[in-house]
């Protein structure tokens, strides 16, 4: 008993303390296991920094332990979301592709073809967000040029998939009476030939435009011709 008892000195006081504070603490804090993040969000997090990490080290400068490594996030994460470095960048091209089509369209609008095709095409986007899109054609046009791989990628992930979202959507308009056209494939490159060309700065070229409003009118100019192009014949209707 006097060697119990014994411990209820000085230093007895103050483990009963800190055994209080302990408990109100443990009282504060939520029940269950920390909170985690979840993978789309995770997804999202990898595919920013390794987006950011490839504008300064690019392709062949970037490795998948140095992603995880800014990521903060073990290999082992990194891997069961994107088994690669080639699945990274095509997730990102994934992502660029968003940035330069905005398709697929909801199903309800019903705007005119011309103010449809504008959206599509973006060609209102902001500074910073032209910024963003130019470093990344400025990026895949470079390591396109020195790695096939990134070129099959961006061929079959960008442009190939960019052009069938937009000949599907093409068609879809034909089915429902607002353009007449004989090849929406064909159609689709067309566009995208024609407005990306005025849109994106390619590096090594000189800018084409004074301004941005003139480019604008240009872009706008070209969808008109397009517009012009594909309205129904009257006497077919």
């Amino acid at each position: 008993m006097s060697i119990v008892f014994g411990c209820w000195g000085q230093d007895g006081v103050l483990t009963k303390e800190r055994t209080a504070k302990a408990d109100q603490a443990a009282k504060r804090r939520p029940r269950g296991r920390p909170k985690t993040v979840n993978d789309d969000a995770r997804r999202a997090e990898i595919v920013a920094e390794a987006r950011a990490t490839f504008y300064e080290l690019g392709y062949g400068g970037t490795t998948m332990d140095l992603v995880a490594a800014r990521c903060r996030i073990s290999k082992q994460t990194l891997y069961r979301l994107f088994p690669g470095k080639t699945d990274l960048f095509m997730a990102i091209i994934v992502e660029h592709r968003a940035s330069m089509l905005a398709l697929p369209r909801p199903a309800d609008e019903s705007l005119p073809f011309d103010k449809a095709l504008e959206l599509i095409f973006m060609i209102d986007i902001d500074e910073d967000q032209e910024r963003e899109r130019d470093a990344f054609i400025h990026l895949a046009i470079s390591e396109s040029q020195q790695s096939p791989e990134i070129a099959t990628l961006m061929h079959t992930y960008g442009a190939r998939q960019s052009q069938r979202m937009l000949a599907d959507w093409l068609i879809e308009q034909q089915r429902r009476g607002l353009i007449e056209i004989a090849d929406a494939a064909s159609g689709a490159r067309m566009l995208m030939s024609v407005i990306f060309d005025a849109m994106i700065s390619r590096p090594g070229r000189p800018k084409d435009w004074p301004d941005r409003e003139t480019r604008l009118r240009h872009v706008r100019h070209c969808i008109a011709i397009f517009t012009a192009g594909v309205q129904p014949r009257k006497g077919d209707r």
